[in-house]
């Protein structure tokens, strides 16, 4: 061998130790991601992992510097509550939950363990947070809401279907931030020359009843906010909807990759993704209590042709120039 080469092959060597000592002082944090969703729910898997994604660009490498312990519980409130004793009691250093019945079980069993929230919709109105430029607690995020969305979004519904005089508001009750959405709703209602009828549903078999129901008046239309127990329902929602012949508009685009005719509202990947922002600030030092809550920088209007059609709605152009997404 080479003088040059037995060199070379000494300072590897030499390396070897300090990059094993390096790595072995190096603390791996533990991030909790709590979803009350099917474990494999596609939509859901699309969020969490531009969630991953994004901490890996910013320097945090599964299996080397960071673990991920993920539980997916569905929509069942049993399974939400022992997960989340389960997720506390590991102690992670940060953790990533959504749902509007489900922080409030977070918030009860930790206060001092970090939690950022990819879509609130009233952290303040809801008692998360003391402020929204400080939120004072371990709980921060990224809201979901503002007082006007609910305004465009029946205002969007008006526009794709005009002859629509009566709308039902439906909604679960269990969640905490219905209250608001239901104000703002009503609020916009009158100036639309729309009847906003507040239906509360706790599931499928009530959904449908009031569909039903609601198919038997000429000129009506649906809104269904953001919700866990309808996003876990969409498929069959969205079925029944079509089944009616109602034009419905939806809080989640989760319902548009069930074959939905429009949904209007914050760009949940995004969400995701700026909450790996928050989640690295966290594991660097700084305090969620400290993090303002912000809110979303992106919205999109999606509508779906093809459902509009089967309808009979005759969408104009203006409408469809306004669309950020069509489907065909």
């Amino acid at each position: 061998m080479k003088r040059r080469e037995f060199i070379t092959l000494l300072g590897g060597v030499a390396a070897w130790p300090l990059a094993a000592r390096a790595q072995q002082g190096e603390r791996v944090r533990r991030i909790g991601i709590l979803m009350p969703y099917p474990k494999g729910d596609p939509e859901m898997g699309i969020r969490v992992r531009a969630f991953r994604e994004e901490l890996g660009k910013l320097g945090w490498t599964d299996g080397a510097n960071v673990q991920f312990d993920e539980r997916w519980t569905a929509d069942h409130m049993d399974r939400v509550w022992a997960e989340a004793a389960s997720l506390i009691a590991s102690n992670p250093d940060a953790i990533l939950a959504t749902g509007g019945r489900v922080i409030p079980v977070l918030v009860q069993l930790s206060r001092s363990i970090p939690i950022v929230i990819p879509g609130a919709s009233d952290p303040l109105g809801v008692g998360w947070a003391t402020s929204l430029a400080r939120p004072g607690r371990n709980i921060t995020g990224f809201t979901s809401f503002e007082v006007s969305i609910y305004g465009k979004t029946l205002a969007l519904l008006k526009q794709i279907a005009p002859a629509i005089t009566h709308v039902a508001f439906i909604y679960n009750p269990d969640n905490p931030n219905t209250v608001i959405y239901k104000r703002t709703v009503e609020d916009a209602a009158g100036p639309l020359a729309v009847e906003s009828i507040a239906v509360p549903i706790h599931g499928f078999a009530d959904i449908d009843r009031a569909v039903a129901a609601l198919a038997d008046r000429q000129n009506s239309g649906v809104l269904f906010p953001g919700d866990l127990t309808t996003i876990a329902l969409r498929d069959e929602i969205v079925a029944l909807i079509a089944r009616q012949r109602l034009p419905a508009i939806y809080s989640d685009p989760a319902f548009m990759r069930a074959g939905g005719l429009a949904f209007y509202g914050p760009d949940r990947i995004d969400l995701y993704r700026r909450s790996a922002g928050y989640v690295d600030r966290i594991l660097r030092g700084e305090k969620a209590g400290d993090l303002p809550f912000q809110q979303p920088t992106k919205y999109q209007f999606i509508i779906n042709i093809k459902a509009a059609k089967a309808l009979g709605l005759e969408l104009s152009p203006t409408l469809l120039a306004l669309a950020d997404e069509v489907i065909e």
